[in-house]
């Protein structure tokens, strides 16, 4: 089953609803609707099966691929997460149904992971669900792509740290260029201001040095 090319086995068969529970009805009915593929309605009938029973496995996994099938990947992985969290708390865990239930449930959630471009965890959640079920090829497929994903993702991270490395390196340079610039112009601005300064010093003392010439009266010899 497939909803998006870049990953084969998007999501797996719903799992089994137990007549004896009481959402049961809730659940029959959402996934009517995840079949018809009216997956807003399903994601309805199954917050109401959640009401009346918080810790139903099924409700909450189906929950999960109706809200993935919307593509509300942070909130599938949190219902995925959930139905893991009960199912791994059963005493009965070790049954191989269950066994399968939650490799299923690792392997969804793990694709609510890629589809945020959380590789990481999405290999991470595939690895575990390939613990639980190793002969799941479509998991081990799922694998191999987030891996190469990751990769790609760890190079194109180092390439942008890369690049606003220099990109901050070439803007200090440029600070120190404009601040050497500044400096310089400072310094030509004050040896200037101190060559008029002294220029105005001599036309001063030149002034007074006529006027004091200027103003000393001169003495008249008498013929007698």
């Amino acid at each position: 089953m497939k909803a998006h090319s870049y990953i084969i086995a998007v999501l797996l068969c719903l799992p089994a609803v137990l007549s004896a529970q009481k959402e049961a009805g809730n659940i029959r009915s959402g996934n009517r609707h995840y079949e018809s593929e009216r997956y807003t309605d399903a994601e309805v009938d199954y917050r109401r099966g959640l009401e009346k029973n918080p810790d139903s496995f099924e409700a909450h996994y189906n929950l999960g691929n109706a809200l993935f099938r919307q593509d509300k990947y942070d909130e599938a992985a949190r219902e995925y997460t959930q139905a893991l969290q009960l199912m791994e708390s059963r005493k009965d865990k070790a049954d191989r149904k269950d066994t399968l239930r939650l490799a299923h449930s690792y392997h969804n959630l793990g694709n609510s992971f890629y589809g945020q471009q959380k590789f990481q965890d999405a290999v991470r959640a595939y690895k575990q669900s390939l613990r639980l079920n190793p002969k799941d090829n479509d998991t081990r497929y799922n694998l191999i792509k987030a891996m190469e994903m990751q990769q790609q993702q760890q190079q194109q991270q180092n390439q942008d740290q890369n690049q606003e490395q220099q990109e901050q390196e070439q803007q200090q340079q440029e600070q120190e260029a404009q601040a050497q610039e500044s400096d310089e112009q400072m310094d030509k601005e004050t040896a200037e201001q101190i060559l008029q300064a002294l220029e105005q010093d001599e036309q001063d003392t030149q002034d007074k040095v006529q006027q004091k010439k200027g103003g000393k009266k001169k003495r008249v010899e008498k013929d007698w």
